[in-house]
């Protein structure tokens, strides 16, 4: 452990150095001045800090004396942990009680009693072993906490989420919906919900088979994520072929502008479909709903007259755009 003496008289650091060498203690380091303390700590310069375990600090010194020093460093959050014994004349003993109220541990009189130091010096290094100790602990248990931490929330995020898809499923799309049908009563403002179903995609299914069509619902979930380009804007896997999207604070023009572009990016996927009796590619139907919600309407409303849009879309020929307003 590195032990650092602090005193402005050579003889008396040497005298240190050679009792501490002699009873083992090999990597002490010495300062004549608390400057070139603060220097070897790293408080004064950007240059690569001492890690020090004690500090031997010398309460009279020109300049910062030993008192000022110690405050300094007692103030230093990296620093405040090292055990520091002020090292005084018994004349100066009327100064510890100041020395102990900047932080000091300890303290030795001069001259040197060699058995008192080395308790002294023995004591203050186990003092500061059981901090490091309980500085590391502290640390891993803080970074255990921050890894259960992320794996709860990563829980959280694959409960919500669609597993095959990657967009929020349908116990997601609840708990959103009912958020935000609350928050329109609060703000007398529209919502808007879209329900889309791809076209004939159990025969897509039966033609080109089931991991076929996992990428095709794939490709599709993609598409309508990037085309909702607010942040509360919502879209989530409804059940089988089907997605619905929440458009908050949404009037029925915007939410079918929302529409007609999920619509015609899907066109553009191109995804072959040689079975459906509506378009050599795959194609959605959609249908589109607004409602200003107050405290009167229940919910389902709105699922239900987007539900029935959806339907008159799939009776319209499919590949189209059917709405359902309420105001």
């Amino acid at each position: 452990m590195n032990i650092l003496i602090v005193d402005d008289s050579e003889d008396q650091l040497l005298v240190l150095k050679a009792i501490l060498n002699e009873k083992g203690y090999k990597n002490i380091i010495l300062a004549d001045s608390a400057a070139k303390a603060f220097e070897l700590m790293g408080l004064k310069s950007k240059r690569k800090k001492k890690d020090i375990d004690l500090i031997l600090m010398d309460i009279m010194m020109p300049g910062v004396d030993g008192l000022e020093a110690c405050l300094k460093i007692k103030k230093n959050e990296e620093l405040k942990d090292i055990p520091i014994i002020m090292v005084t004349a018994k004349k100066e003993t009327d100064h510890l009680q100041s020395a102990f109220q900047a932080g000091a541990v300890d303290y030795i009189t001069k001259p040197i009693n060699v058995t008192e130091l080395l308790a002294r010096v023995h004591s203050a290094l186990r003092l500061k072993r059981e901090i490091d100790s309980r500085k590391e602990r502290e640390r891993e248990l803080t970074e255990m906490a921050e890894q259960l931490d992320a794996a709860n929330k990563k829980l959280t995020r694959m409960s919500y989420l669609d597993g095959l898809t990657n967009v929020p499923n349908r116990r997601y799309f609840d708990e959103f919906f009912a958020r935000e049908w609350k928050n329109s009563i609060r703000v007398k403002g529209f919502l808007s919900v879209i329900m889309i179903d791809i076209d004939c995609f159990k025969a897509y299914n039966d033609t080109y088979g089931h991991l076929n069509g996992d990428d095709c619902l794939k490709k599709i979930a993609r598409t309508l994520s990037n085309e909702l380009k607010r942040p509360r804007d919502f879209l989530s896997r409804y059940g089988g072929e089907e997605f619905i999207a929440v458009l908050p604070d949404t009037d029925e023009k915007g939410a079918f502008e929302v529409a007609n572009r999920f619509l015609q990016k899907t066109k553009k996927l191109k995804i072959t479909h040689k079975t459906s009796p509506v378009s050599k590619n795959v194609t959605i139907s959609v249908g589109v709903a607004t409602i200003k919600p107050d405290g009167k309407t229940k919910s389902n409303l709105l699922i239900n007259e987007v539900d029935k849009a959806l339907y008159k879309a799939k009776q319209s020929g499919r590949n189209c755009i059917k709405t359902g307003c309420r105001s």
